[in-house]
């Protein structure tokens, strides 16, 4: 944005924000910080992935996201028998039924969208997943030497199941590095699954009426990066990421239990993310709450975790967790 936003452009946005949440809640029961890490992952510009047991929502939860925001909405069930093909598209030969000319016009699939649901993404072939993974990454399709650029927004979220693995592909720790946040979606409280219970069994479901469009998408995604956040924040980013390398690490979890650190597009993802927060909280400037808040969804699919930590049940959480009470904030 090139010009100054006054009070009331902020006010104002920040009410969209507030109508948002509120709109989703309609469909959506408790799950408070799932809905808001989707939010923060939409707010950054960047890709969730989403990770639970069947049966909690998720498909509800992002069709709810694509049903409040007047954005085009396509869901894909991946599956082991998904080319690359049928997400990207694919060459069509037609006639001209006048001239006889023949030629190939180019088929989009269903990644040109603003919104995508890649359901079970963990099952389908790793060529389909780099295909998806690279358009994702690059926010264009190349095909037959033509590259085409995806519509804007875009915004992928992508479920997996983390008990049934047979038959499935896990994505390698390179391509899971291209999602923002991973987001783990928990069982309801006892009062949240009585309140499901009583609000999808009735004879009426519920409604999310549209509150927000594409360009007010955008609009809020450059706000996001105007929001301040202070040197010493940064600081405490950049030695948090790097102490998760084991190599250059001081903490004895890391060294004992990390194969692979994080790289420098984590410290990225959690300055973006952590911008995000503080505007969804309605602040203009992020602090150390947000950064611990993320911290976790940020990098949990961004450490290869030793023998040693498989042997001790220890989880990148328990690192991430090692990291914040080890890594020292100037500011505090």
């Amino acid at each position: 944005m090139s010009q100054t936003p006054s009070e009331s452009d902020i006010q104002a946005e920040l009410a969209q924000l507030s109508t948002l949440r509120s709109a989703i809640a309609q469909a959506i029961v408790g799950q408070d910080d799932v809905v808001e890490q989707l939010l923060i992952g939409l707010l950054a510009g960047g890709h969730c992935l989403l990770e639970g047991v069947p049966g909690l929502g998720k498909t509800l939860l992002v069709r709810s996201l694509g049903q409040a925001l007047e954005l085009q909405f396509r869901r894909v069930q991946f599956t082991p028998d998904l080319m690359p093909s049928d997400i990207l598209g694919t060459e069509l030969l037609e006639e001209d039924h006048g001239t006889g000319h023949r030629h190939f016009r180019f088929q989009p699939g269903p990644i040109f969208t603003n919104l995508l649901l890649a359901d079970e993404l963990n099952r389908t072939p790793p060529k389909t997943q780099a295909a998806l993974l690279e358009a994702m990454q690059e926010r264009t399709v190349s095909y037959a030497g033509v590259t085409h650029t995806l519509p804007s927004p875009f915004f992928v979220l992508a479920t997996q199941n983390p008990l049934e693995q047979a038959g499935t592909y896990p994505l390698p720790e390179a391509q899971l590095d291209r999602f923002l946040l991973h987001i783990r979606v928990d069982y309801p409280s006892e009062r949240e699954e009585h309140d499901i219970l009583q609000q999808t069994t009735g004879a009426h479901s519920a409604q999310v009426p549209r509150v927000m469009h594409g360009e007010q998408v955008l609009a809020l995604q450059a706000r996001v990066r105007e929001v301040h956040l202070g040197d010493d924040l940064l600081l405490w980013i950049t030695r948090l990421v790097r102490a998760s390398r084991p190599r250059d690490s001081a903490l004895a979890e890391v060294r004992q239990w990390v194969k692979w650190g994080a790289g420098p597009r984590a410290g990225q993802s959690l300055v973006l993310a952590a911008k995000a927060r503080a505007l969804l909280h309605g602040r203009l400037a992020a602090t150390r709450d947000d950064v611990l808040a993320l911290a976790a969804p940020v990098m949990r699919h961004r450490l290869l975790l030793s023998f040693a930590a498989e042997a001790e049940q220890k989880s990148a959480d328990d690192v991430i967790a090692a990291l914040v009470r080890g890594v020292r904030f100037a500011g505090a």
